[in-house]
């Protein structure tokens, strides 16, 4: 099975004030057609979203006003001036080291600025910092698929369901993994059926990812152990 380029990185959409917690990261769903015409998988995906916050909202210290510096950076990368934006979370994460979101969004503008070794110290520091981060973990996961380590993208992937069973992309991509990486088609189709719930309607690609597992499986094949996140 062949699969599609990585989109390139968009722009991410503005979260809410509630910067402890909040995180951006970029990317779409992407799915293309082999050249028999037979769906293949895509790239892992990362979507906009917002974490638990760390703790309470931030108040105003010597340092400024946290919240308004976050949402001042959050501006910066989503108007695309990376150096600028890097900066401004590089501060942040410095003069505010307790919390996780400015480490992520730090180390997002890092994997796109192909620093690898950097971002991903940023988001296990991030991960650290808040165990709920499951942006953080999805991302930890995406840069170990790349990576070809399996075993670290899986657990990875399931470390973001953990802390967010909801978490739609998680889910995606580890159908990916199993379907086409680990060999587990059960547990694959149990996610892409997950996904398919929270994405809030049917995705034509995923449907001919589950199609397609569907006819290769025993009806009702489910795989109990793995389908969802404890609590999902």
């Amino acid at each position: 099975m062949t699969h599609c380029a990585e989109m390139a990185p968009r722009a991410p959409m503005l979260p809410s004030l509630r910067w402890l917690g909040a995180m951006v990261a970029i990317g779409l769903m992407v799915g293309c057609a082999s050249s028999g015409g037979k769906p293949t998988r895509p790239a892992p995906v990362v979507e906009d979203t917002e974490a638990t916050p760390d703790t309470a909202a931030p108040t105003k210290t010597a340092k400024g006003d946290p919240d308004a510096r976050f949402t001042a950076a959050l501006k910066l990368l989503k108007d695309r001036q990376m150096k600028e934006a890097r900066d401004a979370f590089f501060q942040l994460a410095k003069d505010f080291p307790q919390y996780g979101g400015p480490y992520t969004d730090l180390a997002i503008i890092q994997y796109q600025a192909k620093q690898p070794a950097l971002a991903i110290a940023n988001f296990e520091k991030a991960a650290r910092l808040n165990p709920e981060n499951a942006v953080a973990w999805n991302w930890l996961g995406v840069i170990a698929r790349e990576n070809k380590d399996y075993p670290r993208a899986e657990a990875a992937y399931k470390k973001a369901l953990e802390a967010k069973p909801d978490y739609a992309a998680a889910h995606l991509n580890l159908g990916v993994l199993n379907d086409l990486y680990t060999q587990r088609p059960a547990e694959a189709l149990n996610h892409y059926r997950e996904y398919q719930r929270l994405a809030g309607g049917d995705k034509l690609i995923v449907t001919a990812w589950i199609k397609e597992l569907e006819a290769q499986l025993p009806p009702q094949t489910t795989a109990p152990a793995a389908a969802t996140a404890p609590g999902a």
